[in-house]
């Protein structure tokens, strides 16, 4: 199995998404026999964001190959003024690429990358979730279900850490708690997950 674990939060060793994107990557590996992991660090080593020129040669790029001969992918991602880090969104316009990962059909477009597991570890300093009054506010966990949705990953699961701006008691708590949820994720998933919480 073939795993790509993706870190977009620029936050450091202060970041809860790194913590739980490496949770996740943790229960991946020790439930499998053979994992070949590939880390990127979109931070530290963020992509250009796309020009016309490197829109016109996406097919032929390196990060749509990558994400096609993943099996897993576990993103960590902040969440920044309601959405996700630019340098995560790069990844995405660099991976959402017409003839590799979608195709125009008759009746619209068809998703190509069938088969795919993303499990998203994703860290929010408000509540976003259903019973909050910010919730029509989120638009990194839509944004994320949206684009992976389009491109024919079925299995999409998310570990959600939220609040933690509020104060350090709940951030802690929340924190333990996306851990727990890290830690019992399922091995492997056959069939479309439900939001997390």
């Amino acid at each position: 199995m073939n795993l790509l674990h993706l870190d977009s939060s620029i936050m450091g060793a202060n970041s809860a998404s790194r913590v739980l994107s490496a949770a996740i990557v943790e229960r991946i590996v020790e439930t499998h026999d053979t994992v070949n992991v590939t880390y990127r660090d979109l931070a530290s080593e963020p992509l250009p964001h796309l020009s016309f020129d490197a829109f016109m040669t996406l097919d032929a790029g390196n990060d749509v190959q990558q994400f096609l001969n993943t099996d897993v992918v576990v993103i960590g991602a902040g969440f920044y003024n309601f959405s996700v880090p630019t340098q995560l969104k790069a990844w995405i316009d660099h991976i959402v690429v017409r003839g590799k990962t979608f195709a125009r059909g008759e009746n619209g477009p068809i998703g190509l990358a069938q088969g795919k597991r993303v499990i998203v570890a994703l860290a929010r300093g408000n509540v976003y979730s259903k019973e909050s009054p910010y919730q029509a506010f989120e638009h990194a966990e839509t944004l994320l279900r949206s684009v992976f949705t389009f491109i024919g990953v079925s299995n999409i699961e998310f570990v959600v850490a939220e609040g933690l701006g509020r104060s350090e008691e709940v951030r802690r708590a929340s924190i333990a708690n996306a851990l727990e949820a890290a830690r019992k994720i399922p091995p492997n998933a056959a069939a479309p997950a439900t939001p997390g919480a």
